[in-house]
């Protein structure tokens, strides 16, 4: 048999390919906020072209559902996947479950995604996939937006038991507002119910003895084509890891992922592998890819500013051990400049590497050296979160400094509200996510409590009745700070700073902010050994409230500052 013969006897898979990125996906879909896209380190580009470069090994050809996000960000990769020879289809704009939106809002995002898909690829968008695996009666209703939309076919619905048989291949529906394809996920009845076969997840977590048996006996059954799939983040063995996760959801998410490129390999070869479109018959309803060049993305000219007068400040930023943190802060700081020449600053950084072990201090210079106004500071030893920023305040050219944890647990695009409250009579400006108009995101409860306690207790000893009094996350007026000595260098020493300005008279407004769990890395605290010290520094800040000198101590009005 020859080589076209033997390709031609091969059974036919319709291969689905899910362009979006690790950031993107449902099992984070509580930590990560849309918002926040930007700030993290890109990979989907680099795993989309290993993705159209093993198809290509193969001769296969597949359908690419792609985020409008992504064809938005990155029109010149969508233009190469069509070049490529595959098709162009719609995951919708952002990567947003149907139940979180209404029927008015996803037919809004089904024209976005389209419009901007189709400019990027020169493809007419005929095929749809949501952003979550939907099912047979709640979920129907899309059908009808999507043919309205003129949409040819879609492939989210995932079968269940008691689900017909027709149900569980590929079949078309009769909507109010016509006939549409769907392209269910492939599944096999072993009994008590259908297991999903059709790649992804189940093919990286399931035994690939077991499912490589289900997909050659699909083929060997069934008429209709077997549906497949992959994430291209599946081809990511290297991707960074989202430590807040829980650990069903970390397993979930990586387990495994070094097995996915060789399963693709086995099944390309074993397979005649087509697109939807393809084998719908409708490429010829698309539209020819032009040879048109994309205007190229422009962010916004920064020479406007030249001519507008600037506050400068200083943002100082405490790094011990953060490898896994500084790619995503490296681009939140880049959106963060801008907010802030926006607003009227100019902002330097530095950068304090507290005798980090991990290869944070090659890697700060790597992303910051040819960051504008940056200087990176190494303590000889390692010191603590307190003496790192004491560092940067006193490195600080200007009377106006900020202090902000490297892993951005509070957002840093806070600066523009946060810097105005810092007037002539303020010492401080601190951020409190346990002001009433304040907030906590995904951290966990031991960890409100204790935080929540310690923050009671200072209460009961300093004159300021504020609502936090551990945040890392500040503003601060130089002259008033820089000549503190702190006993403690570590995370106690944060309090001991506001201690200290409140027991001298220092004014301190509080700025309600958002705590975020951290999402890279790990804490450096040590929980136990914290709460002592806490205790202890307590102590030591109510002797010196009560028992100084009294000409010692100039008197304090506690204020507290609501935000509007």
């Amino acid at each position: 048999m020859n080589e076209l013969e033997t390709q031609a006897s091969r059974p036919r898979h319709l291969l689905t390919v899910l362009v979006e990125d690790y950031f993107h996906v449902g099992a984070f879909e509580t930590l990560i906020q849309q918002r926040n896209w930007e700030h993290f380190e890109p990979r989907y580009e680099q795993n989309t072209l290993k993705a159209l470069d093993l198809l290509d090994e193969f001769d296969a050809k597949a359908t690419f559902f792609v985020l409008g996000w992504i064809a938005e960000q990155n029109p010149d990769l969508v233009r190469e996947i069509a070049t490529r020879g595959h098709e162009v289809a719609s995951r919708g704009y952002y990567h947003r479950s149907v139940r979180q939106l209404s029927p008015e809002e996803f037919r809004i995002d089904l024209d976005r995604a389209a419009s901007v898909l189709s400019e990027a690829s020169g493809q007419r968008i005929v095929g749809h996939r949501s952003a979550e695996k939907l099912h047979y009666g709640r979920d129907n209703w899309i059908l009808d937006a999507l043919a309205e939309a003129g949409y040819e076919y879609d492939a989210s619905f995932m079968p269940t038991r008691g689900v017909e048989a027709k149900e569980r291949v590929a079949h078309t529906v009769e909507s109010k507002n016509g006939r549409i394809w769907e392209f269910p996920y492939s599944t096999r009845n072993v009994g008590v119910g259908l297991l999903p076969i059709s790649g992804g997840n189940y093919f990286r977590q399931i035994p690939y003895t077991l499912m490589r048996h289900a997909v050659r006996a699909w083929s060997e059954t069934t008429a209709e084509p077997f549906v497949s799939y992959f994430h291209v983040w599946e081809l990511d063995p290297e991707q960074p890891r989202i430590s807040a996760a829980s650990k069903y959801n970390r397993i979930r998410h990586y387990r495994k992922l070094d097995k996915m490129e060789w399963i693709l390999r086995e099944n390309l070869a074993a397979y005649d592998c087509v697109s939807i479109a393809d084998h719908l018959g409708l490429s010829e309803k698309h539209l020819r890819a032009d040879e048109t060049e994309l205007e190229p993305v422009t962010t916004a000219n920064a020479s406007e500013a030249k001519d507008r007068k600037l506050t400068p400040i200083t943002i100082g930023i405490p790094c011990y051990n953060e490898a896994e943190t500084l790619p995503y802060l490296a681009n939140t700081l880049r959106s963060v400049d801008r907010t802030l020449v926006e607003a009227g600053y100019a902002a330097n950084f530095i950068f304090v590497n507290d005798c980090s072990k991990d290869g944070t201090l090659d890697l700060l210079h790597e992303l910051f050296d040819e960051f504008p106004n940056t200087e990176i500071i190494s303590h000889e030893q390692n010191q603590g979160v307190a003496a790192a920023i004491m560092t940067a305040i006193r490195a600080a050219g200007t009377e106006i400094v900020a202090s902000m944890d490297c892993d951005c647990t509070y957002d840093p695009h806070e600066l523009p509200r946060m810097l105005p409250l810092l007037d002539k009579d303020t010492a401080m400006v601190t951020a409190s996510p346990y002001h009433r108009n304040g907030g906590v995101r995904n951290v966990p409860g031991w960890r409100l409590f204790l935080s929540k306690g310690a923050s009671a207790l200072y209460r009961t000893v300093l004159n300021q009745k504020l609502s936090t009094y551990t945040s890392c996350f500040r503003v601060y007026r130089r002259s008033a700070v820089a000549n503190l000595n702190l006993d403690e260098s570590g995370f106690l020493g944060v309090a001991e700073m506001l201690g200290r300005i409140d027991i001298e008279g220092g004014k301190v407004v509080e700025f309600p902010a958002v705590l975020e769990v951290r999402l890279f890395g790990f804490s450096k605290m040590k929980t136990a050994a914290t709460i002592v010290g806490h205790l202890k520094l307590l102590s030591r800040l109510a002797k010196m409230r009560f028992f100084r000198k009294s000409s010692a101590i100039r008197p304090s009005i506690a204020l507290e500052e609501e935000i509007r």
